[in-house]
């Protein structure tokens, strides 16, 4: 059984209710840290087979537990971090000033790298190839790929492996002959993994929740219910919830 910690997300009674209601839809068991509360060194760190960080900011660790999680990392924790507000650098989340962004597999700015998109944004595969990485596979991302509302801007290290790419698209609506163009007017890494010792690491550059995870909540016509002990219950889409879960696996090795 694999172990896991999840920081973050504010509450199990807000937008953390989302993760958790996955992974009780799976049945996976996992310990829970809300961004308000600080983690130290210790035996609950310790014991993980895999971390979770979304909206916790750098500022909850101490640096003797950053100091740990770096090293299991490199002996074969799987680490996952997602975006945020306080993720990354963001606002308040700072990771870049800590040694946990020398295991991650992206590079993070040190101001704020926020971005939210009021025009239609695509998570789109980076390359051809990407689609047979497990995290992508058995996914529509031709005929059906979903969007999503923000992100942190950052850039893939040398040795990442960039699997998705967050693509906007400015849409101009005519008035006059009742038609709408499309150009591309942006793009933006959205899923960098890569490996740090033993350990795999992945980087989802835009959120879980709302508003951020955007039309992303919904992928899917099947719907997926669910209620972590303490949250609130959650309705999503079935694609989305099998993408996380392969995200989430294969970081931590998992064999469920």
């Amino acid at each position: 059984m694999t172990r896991v910690l999840y920081c973050g997300d504010t509450s199990l009674e807000t937008a953390a209710g989302y993760l958790a209601g996955l992974m009780t839809s799976w049945q996976w068991e996992f310990d829970y840290i809300p961004s308000h509360v600080g983690l130290d060194v210790g035996e609950l760190l310790a014991k993980q087979d895999l971390v979770i960080l979304s909206d916790y900011p750098a500022e909850r660790m101490t640096a003797q537990a950053i100091d740990q999680l770096v090293t299991m990392v490199k002996a074969g924790c799987g680490l996952v971090m997602l975006g945020g507000w306080e993720s990354y650098h963001g606002l308040g989340g700072n990771w870049d000033q800590t040694l946990l962004a020398e295991v991650l597999p992206v590079d993070i700015k040190s101001a704020d790298d926020r971005i939210n998109f009021d025009q239609p944004t695509l998570a789109i595969p980076a390359a051809i190839n990407s689609v047979s990485h497990p995290i992508l596979q058995n996914l529509p991302w031709e005929d059906r790929p979903p969007t999503i509302g923000g992100l942190n801007r950052i850039a893939a290290k040398a040795k990442a492996q960039t699997l998705l790419m967050a693509r906007v698209w400015r849409p101009t609506f005519s008035l006059e002959h009742g038609k709408t163009t499309w150009e591309h007017a942006d793009h933006h890494p959205l899923l960098v993994v890569g490996e740090a010792g033993t350990g795999r690491v992945a980087a989802f550059a835009s959120d879980v929740a709302p508003h951020w995870v955007g039309g992303l909540v919904d992928w899917g016509d099947e719907r997926v219910t669910s209620q972590a002990p303490g949250a609130g219950a959650i309705e999503v889409g079935n694609l989305y919830s099998q993408f996380f879960r392969q995200m989430l696996e294969w970081v931590a090795k998992s064999t469920r």
